[in-house]
């Protein structure tokens, strides 16, 4: 996806306080297309004489047709008032406290208390994510919100959506814009840039000019987030479906550098043969998005953390090993294998704090690619190879390395062997069916430390 086809040129924007009211007859979103759950949701807090808002993705994925992944809610409840309302709730977060409600089959909804501008005031400090944010309006609440696509309101009981930042007219017009100022709002949290591309990817959406501009010139700030919050957004992109897509932009942005610093120096090189590494990447790219939508057709398991991002480092490990031309065996294949280990370690391991076990298995597959490209011959493998307890998954991953380089369709029998790799982590809302649930208070004690996870 070119750059150019990602951004639209716009007039600088500030704060938008135009209220719009958007009735039934003037948009899709009807109240059966809600989840049952937040519906119920909904009913209860309006019957006890609070506000209660359908609100974020789960309003602009209804407005383009699609199918929420989470239906999120806001109301003006305090979060205490939630938890009695809600017996079968847990409270979470340090600087600003949400409510689980957990219902059958694990499915969780989430209740935010709206809050204020202050955490966005553009009078304010310009420290990353001040820790001043209280409970606020409704509007308040819209502008601190990170896109205006994802600051929309939805009510149910006369079916309006509630636009305070023109965030419906960016849906109808396929624009992704940052709330307020965008470099004030990248400061305070340069995630924001990584949702903004997200979007962009996911919907084909144009960035808006201000809004790309800020995230150019702001990509290395990226460096300010804890990494473990890094890794869980990125794999939200990696698992999209639109990781090709996303790449394109990332790269283009600068992010990509920020989350991959491998690559900073490498990306435009070429092999001693083939494509550049960055052209390896787009095409390694398309093959997780691919894999991602067959596995998703047909109702199997994802591929694992560690498959995925192994298959992202072949181009780096190519151009610092030459990895593709290997031919050890025995203790020096030993010494490659642990050599590889420990670049892996105290490169992307320590930038992304992959745990020890999802390091393990990368270095495995990287390391027997070699031996199953060197005994690759008419898909009939050595017995001693099949042998081995590797066989199964990195025989898989070389045919996805061979679809990335050939551009030829892995076999879908290759593919079955997908039933036995482990079951993606859920990186976002905690969804463990059998996980016994504890009461926690609403309201938990002050501690030291950062804000929000940022580093001091």
């Amino acid at each position: 996806m070119a750059i150019s086809g990602n951004i639209e040129s716009a007039p600088a924007t500030g704060l938008h306080h135009n209220l719009v009211i958007i009735g039934p007859a003037d948009h899709p979103i009807t109240v059966d297309m809600i989840d049952r759950d937040a519906l119920y949701v909904l009913r209860k807090l309006n019957a006890s004489g609070f506000s209660g808002y359908l609100v974020g993705g789960g309003v602009r994925d209804l407005y383009l047709g699609k199918t929420p992944k989470d239906f999120d809610i806001s109301t003006d409840a305090r979060p205490g008032q939630i938890r009695k309302l809600f017996p079968n709730s847990t409270t979470i977060g340090k600087r600003f406290r949400l409510v689980q409600v957990f219902f059958q089959q694990g499915k969780i909804i989430e209740i935010s208390t709206l809050r204020s501008l202050s955490e966005h005031d553009l009078e304010g400090p310009e420290a990353v994510l001040a820790p001043n944010n209280t409970f606020g309006s409704l509007d308040e609440d819209a502008q601190r919100r990170d896109l205006t696509i994802n600051s929309l309101f939805f009510e149910i009981e006369h079916c309006t959506i509630i636009d305070y930042v023109c965030g419906v007219k960016d849906l109808d017009d396929s624009i992704i814009r940052i709330v307020g100022d965008p470099n004030k709002r990248i400061n305070r949290d340069p995630v924001r840039m990584m949702r903004a591309i997200r979007h962009s990817a996911r919907n084909n959406f144009s960035i808006e000019t201000n809004s790309w501009e800020a995230i150019c010139q702001n990509s290395p700030k990226l460096s300010l987030c804890p990494t473990s919050r890094l890794r869980d957004e990125l794999l939200k992109d990696l698992y999209s479906g639109s990781a090709a897509d996303w790449f394109q932009l990332a790269v283009d942005s600068g992010i990509f550098f920020s989350l991959f610093p491998i690559y900073k120096k490498i990306l435009y090189q070429a092999p001693r043969q083939g494509p550049s590494y960055r052209d390896q990447l787009g095409k390694i790219f398309t093959v997780i998005d691919r894999l991602n939508s067959l596995l998703d057709e047909q109702k199997k398991l994802k591929p694992s953390q560690s498959f995925v991002l192994a298959l992202l480092l072949i181009p780096w490990a190519n151009a610092k090993y030459d990895l593709s031309h290997l031919q050890l065996q025995g203790h020096a294949l030993f010494h490659f294998s642990k050599k590889l280990r420990e670049d892996l370690d105290t490169t992307l391991g320590l930038q992304l704090n992959l745990r020890r076990s999802l390091r393990q298995e990368m270095s495995t597959l990287l390391t027997n690619l070699p031996i199953f490209i060197q005994h690759h011959q008419n898909n009939s493998w050595p017995a001693w190879l099949r042998k081995k307890s590797y066989f199964k998954d990195s025989s898989l991953f070389f045919h996805f390395y061979m679809e990335a380089i050939t551009e030829q369709p892995v076999p879908e029998i290759s593919i079955d062997l997908f039933k036995g790799l482990p079951r993606t982590e859920n990186s976002g809302h905690v969804n463990e069916k059998n996980a016994p649930r504890k009461s926690k208070p609403a309201f938990s004690p002050k501690r030291g430390g950062g804000i929000f996870g940022f580093k001091k």
